[in-house]
């Protein structure tokens, strides 16, 4: 069997992650002379450039890059087994996650988690955008993008989004289209495309990446276009649109997780109307090859039945 020189492999891998000859060294404690020569060693034995040095800059060669990536999953692989053979029961998870659905469903639930499986050790990195799935970002995603033939992926929400306002704003709303003398109830009318333009319209600009474009597909879910007249004011992410509409200053639109379980929740109406499907489908991913970790099934379980007790899949 040939191998490269081992010693360098888990240098390598640290240099490659902490983008730092001097990082690196700190880390493996060892001197900084001494990580150099295993990235030489490495390299001359690979035939291939690691690394681009430009004074205080360092970044990865295209083949760095490749090599990194198979590398990283094997010293892994390794660390895993033998922390297997050694007994240790604990399972060190990296999942990356989208802020919003961390912060809104994933972290209020993570005491019933660790109450149920206390082995499992589980580091949230966060992600506003759809994360690269490589094992150098983390060991599982939430992901919207099942792009990756050597993932596999498990459904747990496909996206709607509905309107919403304050308790106070929907008295409110009620005052000024005449219903405050109706009972409200579950036999509340609908609310009409054309009421719900009325009021300021809190508008999500990441959903469709275009201003506006959440309103525009709600509207167009009922063959209209946004009223020429509507107020509509514009917020980077969802968290902001919610906590606008917590703050009584108009309608937003929202999905299901970000009502799951906060005890907040209770701070809003959902509003008499219809709702529109955004096309986008939430999966839990996980490397295929890794599969059979004994964290990954205990998460990737976990996730479901959750998402099943809180209403975002069916079972």
């Amino acid at each position: 069997m040939k191998l490269p020189p081992l010693k360098s492999l888990p240098v390598f891998e640290a240099v490659a992650r902490l983008n730092s000859f001097s990082l690196a060294a700190e880390e493996l404690a060892v001197s900084q002379s001494a990580v150099s020569h295993q990235i030489k060693q490495l390299e001359t034995y690979l035939g291939e450039k690691l690394f681009w040095r430009s004074g205080r800059t360092l970044t990865l060669t295209d083949e760095g890059r490749q090599y990194l990536d198979g590398i990283g999953s094997a010293l892994l692989q390794i660390e895993r087994v033998s922390e297997q053979l050694l007994g240790h029961e604990e399972s060190r998870l990296r999942l990356s996650v989208f802020s919003s659905f961390a912060v809104r469903w994933l972290v209020p639930r993570l005491p019933d988690l660790q109450r149920e499986h206390p082995q499992l050790e589980l580091s949230l990195e966060m992600s506003s955008e759809n994360p690269v799935l490589s094992d150098r970002v983390a060991d599982c995603f939430i992901t919207i993008k099942p792009a990756s033939a050597a993932f596999s992926y498990e459904l747990l929400y496909i996206e709607r989004l509905f309107p919403v306002c304050s308790q106070d704003y929907w008295q409110r709303i009620r005052r000024e289209l005449g219903r405050d003398s109706e009972i409200e109830g579950r036999d509340e009318p609908e609310l009409s495309p054309e009421e719900v333009s009325r009021f300021p319209l809190l508008s999500t600009h990441s959903i469709f990446d275009k201003a506006a474009g959440d309103w525009e597909a709600w509207y167009r879910g009922v063959d209209q276009t946004i009223p020429g007249a509507a107020r509509i004011q514009h917020f980077s992410h969802m968290l902001l649109a919610l906590e606008a509409a917590r703050y009584h200053q108009g309608i937003a639109l929202t999905n299901d997780y970000m009502l799951s379980t906060r005890k907040d929740s209770g701070d809003f109406v959902r509003l008499p109307c219809h709702s529109v499907m955004t096309g986008d489908k939430f999966y839990f991913a996980w490397k295929t090859s890794r599969q059979r970790e004994r964290g990954i099934r205990i998460l990737r379980r976990w996730l479901v039945d959750e998402a099943i007790r809180g209403g975002l899949r069916a079972e």
